[in-house]
Formats: structure tokens, sequence, C-alpha cells
């Protein structure tokens, strides 16, 4: 009874996509003057590897905290799942922005930004999905347990004359 009260009710999906869409942006947006100021002191490439794996670690826990409502920390296997589909989002901005210098010779700042930030956003509410039905999915005998546990179904042996008054 005590674990059931631990977790948090599972949000549900739009809820649990603007808390995704709020820890990723914020995670992200500090991940990127992270890596702008750690690039002063390491190679690039380096500096965003680091700031990569950290932000993705962070991120997982705040998914599992609080997008997904597990109120705990998140596994081993949360965590490598995450950073799997943290990969895949990853490569898919990396594919959208090769294609694009492969379509056009020269695309200018504005062009650039609207496909990576399309592929991004693709990528993200994929990643969004498999986080939610994957990664953070409660199985059904975690749900019904805890749903049993929360909210005792209390019966009482029935009498026959109150079920049917003709009885």
């Amino acid at each position: 009874m005590e674990a059931a009260h631990s977790r948090q009710a599972a949000p549900g999906a739009c809820s649990a996509f603007a808390r995704f869409t709020l820890c990723g942006g914020g995670v992200g947006i500090t991940s990127s003057f992270a890596v702008a100021a750690l690039a002063s002191c390491i190679p690039w490439s380096l500096a965003n590897a680091f700031v990569t794996a950290a932000s993705t670690l962070l991120a997982t826990e705040l998914h599992a905290r609080f997008t997904f409502g597990a109120g705990r920390h998140a596994t081993r296997r949360q965590h490598a799942q995450s950073a799997g589909s943290a990969a895949a989002a990853y490569t898919v901005t990396c594919l959208a922005m090769l294609l694009l210098q492969q379509l056009v010779a020269t695309p200018g700042a504005v062009l650039e930004q609207v496909v990576y930030l399309s592929a991004s956003a693709l990528a993200g509410v994929a990643r969004f999905a498999v986080l939610r039905l994957v990664v953070f999915a409660r199985s059904h005998s975690q749900a019904t347990a805890a749903t049993a546990a929360v909210r005792p179904v209390h019966t009482a042996p029935a009498d026959p004359a109150r079920l049917c008054p003709a009885a």
C-alpha cells in the first residue's frame, strides 16, 4: 500500500506532452548555453558530447519524476532506452540537415532553421511517444495493483430481497 501512495497518478497525454515540452525545452536551452561555455575551454565536439550526455541523464530523471508521473528515479533500463531515443532523434536532425545540403547548394540561415526545427519537432513528438508508450509505460498489472491499493473495493453480501423485490 505504501508503494502505491508514493507513486503519482499518471498524467493524461496532453498534460504529459506539456510537461515533456517544458522539461525538454528547459534542458535544451540550458544545454545550448552550457555547450557554448564549455566550448571556450575544450573542442566544441567534445563539449557537445559531454553536455548531451549530461542533459540526457537530467531530462530522463525529470521525465521519470515529473513528466510521466512515476514519482521516482529513472531505472538504468529507462536511462538506456531514453538515450537510445535521444540518439535516434539526433540522427533524424542530422539526416534532415544533410538532405538539405544535398538539395540546396547554399541554403540560407532561415531555411536551415526551418528544416532543423521541423526535424527536431518531428523527432520530439516521436520521442515523446516512445518515452510515454515504452520507456515510462506502466504495465497493466502495475496500474491495476496501484489502483486497487489506492481504491479498495468493499462488497457486502447480497441480500436477495434487496436485489429483487419479487424474490
